[in-house]
């Protein structure tokens, strides 16, 4: 193998946790060797243009890298693409790659993610039926799609929702099939589901909820349709499945990390991000932490903040400068001129207050616990979403009149708890 036997860090995973990390360290004056490693042949890349821009041709491979390679090069970090780590010895200080090369490491980062949730039945890997998580996977719905009429988007969250907008505006017609009675319904409230949901049906997108699937139905190799539970059949010729990841942490714990009650959830981490086992550590996607906005809460966050501010948090701690993670959470997501944006963790709430009118396509929807405000969604609604970072941040208590008041503006309500 090309490379040396071993690094003072290595990083398991060059998505955005992994990279930031190497970039982080080197920002913050670390001078060992650092190596990230990768399951992937190219460069490390940006994953959320994968289901919006990359998708629908508007951006270019070269325009979603995270670096260019001159990058790497000129910071000392070694980049070893296309390996897969699929055993970690603890007590030798090394991992094994698929290929059978052991690789030691003085400290390990496990930001491998995870892989695409897969529908329980055979047919899973007809020709025409994809997720959408890496970019060989769009790379293959690409150059597919000239002879393809008909699409069915299995799961109504984030990534479905968005390959659906795109495929939508690529003349496709799409079903997009939900088993929960909304779209989005683990992440936001009724009114912005509704609200979606509408708006896919007014661009001619057959969304369908509380509908269960069956199996994907083929012939000669290649996908036909998708069966419900009910006996009928939506014919197609390409099948997106997008009900979530499994975090790819088998290797950690057959190492002896704490997994939880359910090695499915993840990888149990400090609020230093370290695992249980020493001189490992995990972050992003993959890495189950105690989250305060979650109050406390054991929960994976997939955001690119939480990927980059668990990096952060471990190249504070390997540099000297140790400090807990605390971080607010947020999200986005574009779906055709429409842009959600998310702060703060709605889970648990106990009232919603809508700001503006969803007819105009520009309001927001506020989440409240016992009368504190814990998270907004903003649809085309970008002052809201900064102005009311500092109401979650500060669990302010407002009354629900005052916030659907579009004439008050948020950050006076901020202002007026911090001065109390």
């Amino acid at each position: 193998m090309p490379f040396p036997d071993r690094y003072d860090v290595l990083i398991v995973g060059a998505g955005h946790a992994g990279s930031q990390a190497a970039i982080a360290l080197r920002q913050r004056g670390f001078d060992g060797t650092i190596a990230l490693l990768g399951d992937e042949p190219s460069l490390p890349y940006e994953r959320p243009p994968l289901s919006k821009e990359y998708l629908a041709g508007d951006k270019p491979f070269e325009r979603i890298l995270l670096r260019p390679a001159s990058f790497w090069d000129d910071r000392r970090i070694t980049l070893l693409p296309g390996q897969t780590v699929v055993e970690v010895d603890p007590d030798a200080h090394t991992v094994t790659t698929a290929e059978g090369a052991a690789v030691g490491y003085g400290t390990l980062i496990w930001a491998t993610g995870g892989v695409p949730r897969r529908l329980p039945c055979a047919t899973h890997d007809l020709v025409g039926v994809h997720s959408v998580r890496t970019r060989a996977d769009v790379d293959r719905m690409i150059a597919e799609l000239p002879a393809v009429d008909r699409v069915v988007v299995i799961g109504g969250g984030y990534i479905g929702l968005e390959a659906a907008a795109v495929l939508t505006k690529l003349g496709k017609r799409v079903t997009v099939l939900e088993a929960q009675d909304r779209v989005l319904a683990r992440v936001t409230g009724a009114a912005v589901s509704q609200f979606y949901e509408a708006e896919h049906r007014a661009h001619g997108v057959d969304v369908r909820t509380s509908v269960g699937v069956s199996g994907i139905e083929g012939a000669t190799g290649m996908v036909s349709g998708v069966r419900l539970v009910d006996g009928d059949v939506v014919p197609c010729q390409m099948v997106i499945v997008g009900i979530g990841i499994i975090p790819a942490v088998g290797p950690l714990l057959d190492a002896g990390a704490d997994g939880g009650a359910n090695g499915s959830d993840g990888v149990r981490v400090d609020d230093h991000c370290r695992t249980t086992v020493p001189d490992i550590f995990a972050i992003g996607d993959c890495a189950a932490h105690a989250n305060a906005f979650a109050e406390g809460r054991v929960i994976r966050l997939e955001s690119v903040q939480n990927a980059n501010d668990q990096a952060t948090i471990v190249a504070k701690t390997l540099t000297g400068t140790p400090e807990p993670y605390h971080a607010m959470p947020w999200f986005w997501s574009n779906q055709y001129d429409l842009k959600l944006q998310t702060v703060g963790l709605s889970s648990g709430y106990d009232q919603t207050v809508l700001r503006g009118d969803p007819a105009t396509r520009s309001f927001s929807l506020i989440y409240l616990k016992a009368g504190r405000v814990i998270a907004l969604d903003c649809i085309n609604r970008v002052r809201d979403y900064v102005q009311g970072r500092a109401l979650v941040t500060g669990s302010v208590e407002v009354d629900a009149a005052v916030l659907a008041d579009t004439s008050i503006e948020l950050k006076t309500l901020g202002v007026a708890a911090i001065e109390r």
